[in-house]
C-alpha cells in the first residue's frame, strides 16, 4: 500500500514556489539593472525599519533592511513602482543615501514582519542605543530593587516573542542603571540562562530565563554591538551607547563561546561613576594632603598600584579632576577611553592597528602636554618612555599591575628600569582596593570580640604614628542586615546590607631611604622596610580603621585584602 504524506508534499509545493520566486526576482533585477537580494538569508538591521513607516513601507512594498548613519540599504520589489520611487526620492531629501536592491515578495515580507520587534528603544548613529524615550525613563523609576528587575522581566517574558526581547533587553540595561551595577553577566548553562548584575564588585543572581529566548537576547545584543550574528566559535567585543536624559552611557559588550553557547558580558560606563571628587574616594586626610602636594609639582611619575577593578581609573581621573585648568595641556592614551572628559585630549590605545601605549606616549610628548595620563604600564617600551617623559619636565600619572605600593619598585626593574633613575623620576606609588560599604539605614552595631578583636588590635598595634588613633574607639563594630526593624526589606541597600563602594589606600613615596634600597635591586619587604620611617597608613591599617568608623565590615575587608595572620 502506498501512503501519501500531504505535509511533505505541500512543504516541497512552498519551497518550489519559494525557489521560483526567487528566480523570477533575480531574472527582473537583471533585466532592470539592479542587484538582486535573498533577505532570508540575510541579518536585518531591526533600527533601520524606523526610517520608514510600516504603512507607507508596504504601501510602496519596499524596506530599509540595514542603515549605518545616512547609508540606507532599500529592499524594493521594483524599481518602477511610482510608490516607491516617490518614496526614495523623499528620503533622498531628508539626507539619506539609497541603495537599492530587488528582492523577492517573501524577502519583504520578511522585513516587514520584523516591525512588531521595534521597541522603545531606536539608534541615533550606528552602534548607539537611545532609550531617552518616557517609557523607558519610567522603566529606570520603577526599579529600585533586584526583585523589581525580576519582576518586569518575568512580566514581558508572558508577552508575544517578537516585541519581547527588545523589551527583556530595555529593562536588563534599565535595570542595571538604576542599581548602579557595573556589569551585565548573561550565562548560559545547561538548562537555561543566569542573569547577574556586579553590585559594588559582587555578582548577584537576578533570575534564570529559557535558553530559546537567549538565543534570540544574543542575537539583538549582536545587532546593536555591530558584532557579527554568524560567528559562535571565536570570542568578539563590540560596544553601543545608550542615551539616557542628558547622560550618554557606553556599553562594552564581550562574548566567550562556551560549552553551552556565548556567554555574554556588558560592561556598564556611566559617566557619573566617574565624577567622583578626591575628597571623596575614601582617602585618609594625611595621605590626601601628601597627594594634593604632589599631583601639584610640575613634573614626576605617580603611579596607582591594584588588581583589575580596584578603582585605579577613577583615582586617576580624581587626580585629573583636582589639577585640571585651562592653562594646562592633558593628554590621556587609554585602552578603552572609559570615560570623556572635557577640556582634555583623550587618545586610545590600539595595539592591533600599531598604535601600542608606547607609541601614543611618543605622539603625546610631541603635543607639547602639561599633564599625561598612561593607562597602564605594562611592557618595557612604555615605562622607558613614560620614565623619561617624568625627567624632562611633564608629570606623568599611570597604572601598575602589582599587590601593593611595594610592588611597583621590583616591577619597574623588571621592566628593565635604571634603577638609579627610577628614584628620580617616580614621586609616589599608591596601592588601592574597593570595599563595599555598609548600607546605614540598616547596618546593625555589634560588640568588638574574640577572633575579631585580637585581628584590630594585632593590626592597629603595627601602627607606629599613635594621631592615626586619636578618637577611635574599639569597643565595637557593624554587621550588614538588610532588613528594617520591623523585619521587611531594606529598600536603601534591595536587601544586600552594603550600598557603594569606598577605596581602602596605602602609599610609599621616594625618599633617600627608598632610593639607597632601590639601587640593591631591592623585594617588596626590602622596600616596606625602607618605607616605614614615612609612618604612612598599610592597605590592612586603613582598612581597620574605616571598619572601627563604621563604614565596612571586617569580613568584606578579608574578601578583599588578606588581614590574617
Amino acid at each position: 500500500m502506498i501512503s501519501f504524506d500531504e505535509d511533505k508534499q505541500d512543504e516541497r509545493v512552498k519551497t518550489l514556489y519559494k525557489k521560483e520566486e526567487e528566480e523570477l526576482a533575480s531574472t527582473l533585477a537583471s533585466r532592470h539593472g539592479v542587484p538582486y537580494l535573498d533577505l532570508s538569508a540575510h541579518p536585518i538591521n531591526i533600527d533601520a525599519l524606523r526610517v520608514v513607516k510600516e504603512g507607507e513601507a508596504r504601501a510602496a512594498e519596499l524596506a530599509v533592511f540595514n542603515a549605518t548613519d545616512k547609508k540606507i540599504d532599500v529592499a524594493v520589489l521594483s524599481p518602477k513602482n511610482e510608490k516607491a520611487l516617490a518614496l526614495i526620492e523623499d528620503l533622498k531629501q531628508r539626507g539619506y543615501l539609497p541603495e537599492i536592491f530587488m528582492v523577492s515578495h517573501a524577502s519583504l515580507e520578511k522585513v516587514w514582519e520584523r516591525y512588531k520587534d521595534l521597541s522603545y528603544s531606536f539608534e541615533t548613529k550606528s552602534g548607539a542605543l537611545d532609550i531617552s524615550n518616557d517609557e523607558i525613563l519610567e522603566v529606570t523609576k520603577k526599579v529600585n530593587t533586584l526583585a523589581d528587575v525580576k519582576t518586569l522581566i518575568e512580566g514581558v517574558l508572558s508577552l508575544k516573542r517578537a516585541y519581547r526581547i527588545s523589551k527583556i533587553l530595555e529593562i536588563i540595561l534599565a535595570g542595571a542603571i538604576s542599581l548602579k551595577a557595573s556589569d551585565i553577566h548573561l550565562e548560559p548553562e545547561d538548562a537555561d540562562l543566569r542573569l547577574r548584575y556586579r553590585l559594588d564588585g559582587v555578582l548577584t543572581d537576578i533570575l534564570h530565563f529559557d535558553s530559546e529566548t537567549f538565543e534570540l537576547l544574543l542575537s539583538r545584543i549582536k545587532l546593536v554591538s555591530e558584532l557579527k550574528l554568524n560567528v559562535k566559535e571565536k570570542a568578539q567585543d563590540g560596544r553601543f551607547s545608550i542615551k539616557l536624559a542628558e547622560v550618554e552611557i557606553e556599553v562594552r559588550t564581550s562574548l566567550l563561546p562556551g560549552p553551552y553557547g556565548e556567554s555574554v558580558v556588558l560592561r556598564i560606563l556611566n559617566p557619573d561613576a566617574i565624577t567622583v571628587d578626591l575628597e571623596k574616594l575614601g582617602i585618609h586626610p594625611k595621605l590626601l594632603e601628601i597627594l594634593k602636594s604632589e599631583i601639584r609639582k610640575p613634573n614626576g611619575l605617580i603611579l596607582t598600584t591594584g588588581p583589575t577593578g580596584s578603582g585605579k581609573t577613577t583615582t586617576l581621573y580624581a587626580f585629573l579632576k583636582k589639577i585640571y585648568t585651562p592653562e594646562i595641556k592633558v593628554i590621556t592614551i587609554e585602552n578603552p577611553i572609559e570615560y570623556h572628559i572635557e577640556g582634555i585630549v583623550q587618545t586610545q590605545a590600539e595595539a592591533d592597528k600599531g598604535y601600542t601605549f608606547a607609541e601614543g606616549l611618543r605622539s603625546a610628548l610631541r603635543q607639547d602636554p602639561d599633564v599625561i595620563m598612561v593607562g597602564e604600564i605594562r611592557d618595557d617600551e612604555t615605562a622607558a618612555v613614560a620614565v623619561n617623559a617624568a625627567l624632562t619636565g611633564h608629570l606623568v600619572l599611570s597604572t601598575l599591575h602589582t599587590n601593593n605600593a611595594a610592588g611597583a619598585f621590583p616591577r619597574l626593574l623588571d621592566l628593565g628600569v635604571n634603577s638609579k633613575v627610577i628614584s628620580s623620576a617616580l614621586t609616589i606609588t599608591i596601592a588601592q582596593r574597593l570595599v563595599r560599604t555598609l548600607c546605614p539605614a540598616c547596618k546593625k552595631e555589634m560588640p568588638l570580640i574574640d577572633k575579631a578583636k585580637a585581628t584590630v588590635d594585632r593590626i592597629l598595634g603595627e601602627i607606629t604614628d599613635q594621631t592615626y588613633l586619636e578618637n577611635v574607639q574599639r569597643e565595637k563594630v557593624w554587621a550588614p542586615v538588610g532588613k528594617q526593624g520591623d523585619g521587611t526589606l531594606c529598600l536603601e541597600c534591595s536587601g544586600l546590607g552594603y550600598k557603594g563602594r569606598i577605596g581602602v589606600y596605602e602609599a610609599i613615596l621616594v625618599d633617600n631611604e627608598i632610593e639607597k634600597a632601590v639601587i640593591t635591586n631591592p623585594s617588596e619587604r626590602d622596600i616596606r622596610a625602607a618605607a616605614k620611617g614615612q609612618k604612612l597608613l598599610t592597605l590592612q591599617q586603613d582598612g581597620v580603621l574605616k571598619v572601627l568608623n563604621g563604614v565596612t565590615t571586617l569580613d568584606e575587608l578579608d574578601r578583599v585584602i588578606d588581614i590574617s595572620v
